[in-house]
């Protein structure tokens, strides 16, 4: 089999590279990223010399390049986007260009191949069903309406729509997978877990969102990887699949015993302005993935945000440039 993965040299998509080669030794990717701020040559370059592996620099929303991308692949993994909610707030442009605008030039390709795609897999988030109360036992899943809450959600919530439209319309063998917030190596330092570590590593505060009591469910980037290899192999062609963590956390709990791991002190935090629309709540039910495809998350969040914190204990030489 032939991949395409898009964004492979962010965080979850580099992750997924090295994960997919390490299991299937037939099989070779191509990598298609246009090294924005958070797409790192570094992330991958334990393997760039792999003959299974080919790196293109270039944009989703270039049709020329996607369709040089796109010659003699099978699958098509798209993870390429832009993901940072506080980012979206600041400037939403390129997040509707690239989220959205690029989804739809890649969808046109793989309509032009019909027959020869087999399958386009679309990484979404659980971001576009909105937020939950914090005493509510509900949980997100297939099922839930779309209620996106910031500009980033948005533009993901309308390329969900986009992908499913080209499997109705178009035929093309789409299959898509919302997913929890998810934590692991190579993990861009503006994010929540790798902020509080490089923060406490260089005993500088650690900002904390309004009352830090904001809830996320937690997955593993390893049990994302597995979750995806599961919709590949057995999803069905035109559904949704819901991956969570079952590692539900406020905020504040994951940023001391982020200090904790460390040895550092709780005063350390720093209680800052809240975000603007800051969504309370995110869980998911994953009981569809687990039914249908045998799909369950396998790392203990204990044990998953001991070895997060050792990998970036043991890694400064990857994230210290990313700060200048």
């Amino acid at each position: 089999m032939k991949l395409l993965v898009t964004g492979g040299d962010g965080f979850i998509g580099s992750n997924f590279i090295r994960f997919w080669l390490a299991g299937h030794p037939a099989d070779s990717i191509v990598n298609l990223d246009a090294l924005t701020y958070a797409g790192n040559l570094e992330n991958l370059r334990d393997i760039e010399q792999d003959p299974r592996y080919t790196f293109i620099q270039g944009d989703i929303c270039d049709a020329d390049v996607v369709s040089r991308a796109m010659e003699g692949v099978d699958t098509v993994v798209h993870f390429a986007a832009e993901s940072h909610v506080d980012r979206s707030i600041v400037d939403s442009q390129v997040f509707l260009r690239t989220n959205v605008m690029g989804t739809h030039c890649l969808l046109e390709e793989a309509r032009k191949r019909v027959g020869q795609i087999k399958r386009f897999h679309y990484i979404s988030t659980d971001e576009v069903f909105g937020s939950l109360k914090l005493d509510d036992p509900k949980k997100f899943s297939e099922t839930t309406p779309y209620n996106p809450k910031s500009p980033y959600s948005a533009s993901k919530a309308a390329a969900d729509h986009l992908v499913r439209s080209y499997f109705y319309t178009h035929q093309v063998p789409v299959t898509i997978s919302n997913c929890s917030n998810n934590y692991g190596p190579y993990m861009y330092p503006e994010k929540l877990f790798p902020l509080m570590t490089v923060n406490a590593l260089r005993d500088i505060p650690l900002p904390i969102y309004g009352d830090g009591l904001y809830v996320r469910d937690w997955i593993h980037v390893d049990d994302h990887c597995r979750g995806i290899q599961a919709i590949l192999e057995k999803g069905k062609v035109g559904e949704t699949y819901c991956l969570g963590g079952n590692s539900e956390r406020p905020n504040i709990e994951i940023a001391k015993r982020i200090l904790d791991i460390l040895h550092k002190p709780h005063t350390l935090l720093r209680y800052v302005e809240d975000r603007k629309g800051h969504d309370r709540r995110y869980a998911i039910d994953s009981s569809k993935a687990k039914a249908e495809l045998g799909w369950e998350p396998q790392v203990k969040f204990e044990e998953g945000l001991e070895t997060f914190v050792q990998w970036y204990v043991e890694n400064r030489a990857w994230w210290e440039p990313l700060l200048k």
